[in-house]
């Protein structure tokens, strides 16, 4: 069961409308690294997780994916203003103001609509928490490139906060991983020969790293 609390995570303003800028950042609402597609991914991969903590963290934070889409959906309300100007959209979607009238759709970018193949699960727990984790750092990523690419204060505010949440989540499902060593595709871990090999193929060069003693996959706490 889903409640929902009328106000925000965090507020969104902009200092002015902007209409070319909503549409880039649709990115974050329909495209393949934004928030819908987080919240869909961590939804589904919860639905089969035994762990009751581990399921916590995946639920926890799909809800909170939830909120992040909402906020970018009212920044793209407040960028897109209250006046149809299809003509002042000169990159992207421009179906805000000749098919939606301003609804934020569920499209990236360019106009595309959010698809169910940006969703990743395999009900195995290492193999989707490292795709969270990735996908995490790739949410990040782009609102970075958002961020570096508009000078409106309040969109700006917007953005950093959510890129950092986005570390927050990528924190958390490392702490997940790391409570899973030796379960699922984890276990029996580089027993075999064939686990072991490192095949030199870079000429000119050398043999840079080694898997002579492969380990599985695990992440250390800076602190």
């Amino acid at each position: 069961m889903f409640t929902h609390e009328k106000q925000l995570l965090h507020q969104v303003r902009v200092d002015g409308p902007n209409p070319t800028y909503a549409a880039m950042m649709q990115e974050q609402l329909g495209g393949p690294q934004g928030e819908m597609k987080a919240a869909m991914q961590y939804l589904a991969q919860s639905f089969r997780i035994n762990d009751p903590q581990i399921k916590d963290v995946f639920l926890d934070i799909a809800s909170e994916e939830l909120c992040h889409m909402e906020m970018v959906a009212q920044t793209v309300n407040l960028l897109n203003g209250h006046t149809l100007e299809a003509a002042k959209t000169t990159a992207g979607n421009i179906e805000a103001s000749v098919l939606t009238g301003l609804t934020p759709a569920l499209t990236n970018a360019s106009g595309y609509y959010w698809s169910g193949a940006y969703v990743n699960a395999t009900g195995d727990l290492a193999a989707d928490i490292l795709s969270d984790i990735a996908a995490e750092e790739r949410a990040k990523v782009v609102y970075q490139y958002l961020h570096r690419q508009i000078n409106d204060g309040g969109v700006r505010e917007t953005i950093d906060f959510l890129l950092n949440r986005e570390e927050a989540h990528n924190t958390m499902f490392r702490e997940a991983f790391n409570r899973i060593q030796d379960t699922g595709s984890l276990k029996d871990w580089a027993v075999t020969g064939d686990s072991k090999l490192y095949f030199n193929l870079s000429t000119p060069g050398g043999q840079y790293f080694s898997s002579d003693n492969a380990q599985p996959p695990q992440f250390t706490n800076p602190n």
